[in-house]
């Protein structure tokens, strides 16, 4: 389910067609580069899995996902989405460079192909983190808890229920005998499939404008520009058409766009980070009730008047808490039903890093958002919502407390 998810979907819709390209070479550079790309997903799962629990043994309290806290990283990340798309609709041609990685995942020479297809694997998993509380964040809680064996056991299993689909396909001929014949459509779905790419870029932009400002997102809109600009330099004087010294020159040209552009970026991220007040302004627009900032003390002091109280764990890179926040958690009906039972709405927004948000996941056994916490009034233990959440799971929560309250 995880690959199917928009986040690691068009990072893999890359792979598909790779798979395509493979099938003209024969089922050997297929299988073998098959192998490549699971062992790409197990090998970045053990180093975000390694990087977590090493940050968590020195003291930090951190959680899954925990890159997608750093405006840095988002920045970056963006730009690897912008350019794969940029390759992928033949703005430029690099065999090697680290845009190939995500958008040219299969090169023309057998040798680096396999890169390719590791690397293929890599992106796969980082991207995957913000989606995976869903189906994954139990497991990733328990996880955490565990020594560090049990926890790599886990994150080990992760990595190769994620990466089996695509061996599987690469290693059963009779599924490959079934791709269609390589052709012009190649070409046709190689440049469809940038829009994904761009499309994730968009979403990663919103995230950086939550994580900074708009004066943040100005600078990493500029550093995409800049990318734009060496991207078309490297097109427009191709290096079959150049002497020695146009090559130097032009090559140096996108080289100084591609590095200030990156520079900008990072400048961006670190922007300022926007009001909370101005973001918990509009979350009142929307949902017709005030939610209140998320404090340890806030909850107690609202559990200690007799109050039921709905913590919402979130955060703007988690796509499946906007979806809940949007389709279900800001209804006219789920607002009415919170007014109704009195219950008091806390928002625990883990966009950027927050150790005490961090604390309050362990204390209910999770790792990463989303999380949604009811506390009855009456001082029992809380209750925890499925990750996914319908109206009928909220409503049926409530009813509940009439009886225990």
């Amino acid at each position: 389910l995880l690959n199917l998810m928009p986040c690691v979907f068009p990072v893999l819709s890359v792979k598909v067609l790779g798979f395509a390209q493979e099938a003209e070479e024969g089922t050997g550079a297929m299988q073998r580069n098959g192998l490549l790309f699971g062992a790409g997903v197990l090998v970045s799962m053990w180093v975000l899995a390694g990087g977590l629990l090493g940050l968590r043994a020195a003291g930090s309290q951190i959680g899954w996902g925990f890159q997608l806290q750093s405006p840095i990283f988002i920045a970056l990340m963006t730009m690897l989405f912008f350019g794969i798309g940029l390759n992928l609709l033949g703005a430029f041609e690099v065999g090697t460079t680290l845009m190939n990685w995500g958008g040219r995942m299969q090169t023309n020479a057998s040798g680096s192909g396999g890169t390719g297809a590791f690397l293929t694997g890599v992106l796969a998993t980082v991207v995957a983190t913000p989606c995976t509380a869903p189906f994954m964040g139990a497991a990733l809680g328990v996880a955490l808890t565990l020594s560090a064996a049990g926890a790599l056991l886990i994150f080990t299993a992760l990595g190769v229920g994620m990466a089996t689909p695509y061996v599987v396909l690469s290693m059963t001929p009779a599924l490959l005998d079934r791709l269609p014949e390589p052709g012009a459509w190649m070409e046709t779905l190689k440049q469809a499939f940038a829009f994904p790419m761009f499309a994730t870029a968009i979403w990663l932009v919103w995230v950086f404008g939550q994580q900074t400002s708009t004066g943040g997102v100005a600078f990493l809109l500029a550093g995409l520009l800049l990318l734009g600009v060496a991207a078309w330099i490297v097109h427009r004087w191709s290096a079959p058409q150049l002497s020695r010294t146009a090559m130097l020159v032009t090559r140096t040209l996108a080289g100084a766009a591609l590095i200030g552009g990156v520079a900008v970026a990072i400048i961006g991220a670190g922007s300022a980070p926007a009001e909370r007040a101005s973001a918990a302004s509009t979350d009142s627009a929307t949902a017709g009730k005030a939610w209140r900032s998320y404090s340890s003390k806030t909850v107690e002091s609202l559990r200690a008047k007799g109050r039921p109280v709905f913590v919402d764990f979130t955060a703007a890179w988690c796509l499946t808490c906007q979806v809940n926040k949007r389709r279900v958690l800001s209804t006219e009906a789920i607002q009415n039903a919170f007014d109704e039972k009195n219950v008091a709405l806390v928002r625990a927004d883990w966009t950027n890093r927050d150790p005490e948000i961090t604390k309050a996941l362990q204390s209910h056994g999770r790792s990463g958002v989303p999380v949604y916490v009811l506390y009855e009034g009456n001082g029992s233990e809380p209750r925890l919502l499925p990750e996914v959440l319908t109206e009928d799971m909220i409503l049926n929560a409530l009813g509940d407390l009439s009886s225990s309250s």
